[in-house]
């Protein structure tokens, strides 16, 4: 069997132990050392497989240091696209950007002009990331009157998927967010990413 093969395997069996109830969520797993020998291959291979358990949100830990049964990711409900997040949240990145096609339609701006860009990272009580936020501007940031929303599918970018803990090309709700004037023309656009396994959308 390849190496590949072979930690994924290795994966796939602990994950099927901690839902027959070996491990709880919280509890400590063996160390890499005592499941290679117990799997009979190499630490480097329990390694990968404890690494792509913690990706997809099975284990938590830092790498190289004792990894836990993770707690399930709470399930909330979307309801307001423009609500304030009642949690923490970290700015990731502030740099500008030129308009692209689709950004210029969505604000009526030449394609090229120079936009404000935040992304932000809102967390979860716990810590865990709940939901990204990018979103674009031009100009002098202005109060909006209304918002609209999008919604549709996305398959996460290695970047997304690094900062959710999951794995690239996982599916993910993607909100396009559109805040308006008083007059209906767009003052801000947004994308809003979250995971399927953490949210539903609530449409009213």
């Amino acid at each position: 069997m390849s190496g590949e093969a072979e930690f994924r395997r290795i994966a796939a069996d602990i994950r099927r132990r901690i839902g027959a109830g070996e491990w709880a969520a919280g509890q400590v797993l063996p160390s890499r050392a005592s499941m290679s020998r117990g799997y009979h291959v190499h630490e480097q291979t329990v390694r990968l497989a404890y690494d792509l358990l913690r990706r997809s949100g099975v284990l938590d830990g830092e790498k190289g240091r004792h990894v836990t049964v993770a707690h399930p990711p709470a399930m909330r409900t979307l309801t307001d696209m423009d609500a304030d997040w009642p949690y923490s949240s970290e700015t990731t990145d502030t740099r500008s950007q030129a308009a692209t096609e689709e950004l210029a339609g969505r604000l009526n701006v030449p394609v090229g002009v120079s936009l404000h860009h935040e992304a932000i990272e809102c967390l979860e009580p716990g810590g865990r990331s709940a939901i990204l936020i990018s979103s674009w501007w031009r100009g002098r940031r202005r109060p909006h009157a209304s918002a609209t929303a999008e919604l549709g599918a996305i398959s996460l970018t290695e970047v997304q998927a690094h900062a959710l803990g999951l794995l690239v090309d996982s599916l993910a709700y993607r909100v396009v967010r559109t805040r308006l004037d008083a007059h209906g023309a767009p003052v801000e656009t947004a994308d809003l990413i979250l995971p399927l396994d953490r949210w539903t959308i609530r449409l009213r």
